[in-house]
């Protein structure tokens, strides 16, 4: 079988795998449909990211179909499902307390263990989530990315009406701007980029600033997703009092205005991947709606032979989420 194997920052390559070996009692052998190019595969091929492991097989936003299942599995061939691509152990402290997202001994495929970014892979079932047959395969591949927004507004209360910074218009800044405004929110999209403020605005009803544009206006949720020094301090600026910051973006470090959190009340909360099985079910939930609108989520689907062409997309940060087609017919 072909997949894409990255021997090191920089080396990537499609090249014959070996063929998987028999399956686990508990494992599904899957073909898969599509892939999607997120930030943190970007980051492990450009060697940015300290954990990565090499040589490695890339990619975890995978959508395929269930072709073989361990004899104790529970799901049915043919099965359209969604991979969770986080291990964890259920049984350290922090597992046991339901924190599952931040078990101690987590790996992350395509990261420090093997991806799925080739045309048939193997998973244990306890990390797949059937989705509907009906469900387009452009909405059902957004589901792991779009967890993790769900995941971090469940820290904060957004209803109609309330006032929502979203810093960075990357994917997540945009997904975030999805939500939001599907949730009645009114939303300020800031970002340096003009062409990523130009598409937010598909969205609906939201306001787009440079983070110059922002001068004395407050929030009082701000999601920061651009993971960059500036934005974090940007967002520290411009919560209100009594307002909430949820750090989505994975920046290294940033100066922190102590005084101004106290004095004003603001509640920094951190954020990191999601729970499962509870926040993709509630992903999925609002994918299945037809007027939740994600639609500009995804700006090209290229057959995962041309995977130079979309590495070279996805690094440069001009596009939005880039999808590598598996499917046969493509190919």
């Amino acid at each position: 079988m072909l997949g894409l194997y990255l021997n090191k920052p920089g080396d990537i390559e499609l090249k014959e795998l070996p063929s998987s070996s028999s399956l686990k009692e508990d494992e599904v052998k899957v073909k898969l449909i599509y892939g999607g190019i997120c930030g943190s595969d970007i980051g492990v091929y450009k060697g940015k990211i300290p954990h990565a492991s090499y040589p490695v097989l890339p990619g975890h936003e995978l959508l395929g179909t269930i072709m073989e299942t361990g004899k104790n599995v529970k799901y049915e061939v043919g099965t359209k499902i969604v991979v969770q691509p986080n291990s964890f152990c259920g049984e350290c402290d922090l597992c046991v307390k339901g924190k599952t997202n931040i078990c101690r001994y987590k790996q992350s495929l395509g990261v420090n263990a093997d991806g799925g970014f080739s045309e048939e892979f193997m998973i244990s079932s306890k990390y797949i989530l059937p989705i509907p047959d009906d469900m387009p395969d452009e909405r059902a591949v957004l589901i792991e990315p779009f967890a993790v927004i769900v995941h971090a507004f469940k820290k904060v209360e957004i209803t109609k009406g309330t006032s929502v910074a979203i810093i960075g218009c990357g994917t997540e800044g945009m997904l975030a701007i999805a939500l939001a405004t599907y949730l009645g929110a009114d939303v300020t999209a800031i970002d340096i980029s003009r062409e990523k403020l130009e598409k937010a605005k598909l969205f609906g009803d939201i306001k787009t600033a440079h983070p110059e544009d922002i001068q004395d206006e407050t929030f009082e949720v701000v999601i920061e997703a651009a993971g960059v020094r500036q934005s974090v301090e940007q967002a520290m600026e411009i919560a209100g009092p009594g307002g909430s910051i949820v750090l989505v973006g994975l920046t290294p470090e940033a100066n922190f205005p102590a005084v101004r959190v106290v004095r004003n009340e603001l509640t920094v909360y951190g954020t990191i991947i999601y729970n499962f099985p509870s926040d993709f079910s509630q992903t999925l939930e609002y994918l299945k709606q037809d007027d939740f609108y994600v639609e500009p989520i995804i700006s090209e689907i290229i057959p995962f032979k041309e995977y130079e062409r979309a590495y070279e997309m996805a690094v440069s940060g001009k596009y939005g989420k880039i999808i590598l087609n598996f499917k046969e017919e493509q190919n």
